[in-house]
């Protein structure tokens, strides 16, 4: 697979794999010795990329997705990028699924992840560290702080914020430059291309998750889908619904349209409309199927024009499509 740069210096392939659905969110968790090979045949298949996060993980193994990434990628520590995060955790008592999301990014908090993380992951430092969410109780400028002394500590190289704003993320980066950004971002959550000016005037790269909508933009999921209510959240994601599927007939029509012209599949469509928009654009789609992972990464192959790609804004400008899923909101500590 071939690579992109984020942010000054740190080169990627140009899809990473998501990994959060081993462990959370996405179904039963995958059996660790299965997950372990299927991470390492990513690599093989040409993932550099790998992205987790200290709270991916289990009731009874909250950071199960950590420990799992790390052992997996062991063998070839200095041949990949390892990004996770720190700043959140989930308020499992509430009885509501998804969490809810209760931030904190407490210099104190942060010392303790960081360290937690190298741990899990088997290595002296990590490649990309993301603040999960934003504090409101913490300035941006005491967070890109500590990322400066973590930096010069040598236990990260890189930095960035996950669905962040314009406003937090000029103050973050004036302190600590930030090499990229995660946010939410697909054919059917477009709502931070407002921020693409900002991230190339201050040459920050945008890691793309959910880039196919949770999976719905695979065209797998039709009416009468069900998932498991007690470990997958698509069960409650309002694109999934017999009627969402009718409302975006017109969205999966164009996307087998563009696939059939290409010699490609919808998957790769949606994926590929984003890489060559701007090619500081990496999504992370996640997936515990090897066809899937290679499909994933054939998307990199498919070239679209400037007006191809403009001509599937535009249909998309003009689509009436359903809501979808937008994340869990963060509450209160």
């Amino acid at each position: 697979m071939n690579t992109r740069t984020l942010g000054r210096d740190l080169q990627v392939s140009a899809v990473g794999l998501g990994c959060m659905g081993f462990s959370h969110a996405y179904g039963a968790p995958t059996r660790e010795e299965d997950a372990i090979q299927l991470l390492r045949q990513a690599f093989q298949m040409g993932y550099t990329f790998f992205d987790t996060a200290e709270v991916y993980g289990t009731p009874e193994d909250p950071h199960a997705n950590e420990r799992i990434v790390g052992q997996a990628l062991a063998p070839y520590r200095d041949k990949v990028i390892l990004a996770t995060k720190f700043g959140l955790r989930f308020d499992l008592e509430s009885g509501k699924v998804p969490y809810p999301l209760i931030p904190n990014s407490r210099p104190e908090t942060i010392r303790r992840a960081v360290e937690g993380s190298l741990k899990r992951l088997g290595t002296d430092h990590i490649d990309l560290y993301f603040q999960h969410r934003m504090d409101p109780a913490v300035s941006p400028e005491e967070v890109a702080g500590v990322m400066a002394d973590l930096i010069r500590e040598g236990k990260i190289t890189h930095w960035g914020i996950s669905e962040v704003d314009e406003a937090y993320l000029r103050r973050a980066h004036a302190v600590c430059p930030v090499t990229a950004v995660q946010n939410r971002y697909s054919m059917m959550a477009r709502h931070y291309e407002p921020l693409f000016p900002v991230l190339e005037e201050l040459g920050i790269g945008l890691v793309a998750f959910s880039p196919m909508a949770n999976g719905f933009l695979t065209g797998k999921y039709g009416k009468g889908t069900t998932f498991d209510r007690r470990y997958d959240y698509r069960a409650s994601m309002p694109q999934f619904t017999d009627e969402a599927v009718d409302q975006n007939r017109a969205l999966l029509n164009l996307l087998e349209e563009m696939a059939r012209q290409k010699g490609a599949t919808p998957t790769q469509i949606s994926l590929a409309w984003m890489l060559c928009k701007k090619p500081w654009i990496v999504p992370i789609p996640g997936t515990r199927q090897l066809q899937r992972m290679g499909e994933n990464a054939g998307a990199a192959d498919v070239a679209l024009s400037p007006q191809e790609v403009q001509a599937l804004d535009e249909a998309l400008d003009h689509m009436e499509l359903s809501p979808v899923f937008g994340g869990t909101p963060c509450q209160k500590k």
